[in-house]
């Protein structure tokens, strides 16, 4: 599913016009990105946690090379599922 079938769901699902879902699609989205920015972490009960993890820096391999590189610590996102958001996909 793309961005845009998301927002006709969401209009649809709603009832509303499909500029206020992307809208409201959008701002969800900052708000998920400027909380995780903080370092704090999301949590949307029943569906499930959204949170920043700190991932150390280490060496690599270029692949065409084979040089070894130097690759900087990162900020990664992760997400852990609820377990009502797990228990619906596996209801038949």
């Amino acid at each position: 599913m793309s961005k845009v079938e998301l927002i006709e769901k969401m209009a649809k699902e709603a009832n509303l016009t499909k500029a206020d879902a992307t809208r409201a699609l959008d701002a969800a989205i900052a708000a998920i990105i400027d909380t995780l920015k903080q370092g704090q972490k999301l949590t949307l009960v029943g569906f499930g946690t959204f949170s920043v993890s700190l991932r150390k820096a280490r060496e690599g391999r270029n692949p065409r090379s084979g040089d070894i590189i130097q690759i900087p610590e990162a900020r990664v996102p992760k997400f852990a599922p609820g377990l009502a958001f797990k228990e619906a996909l596996n209801k038949k």
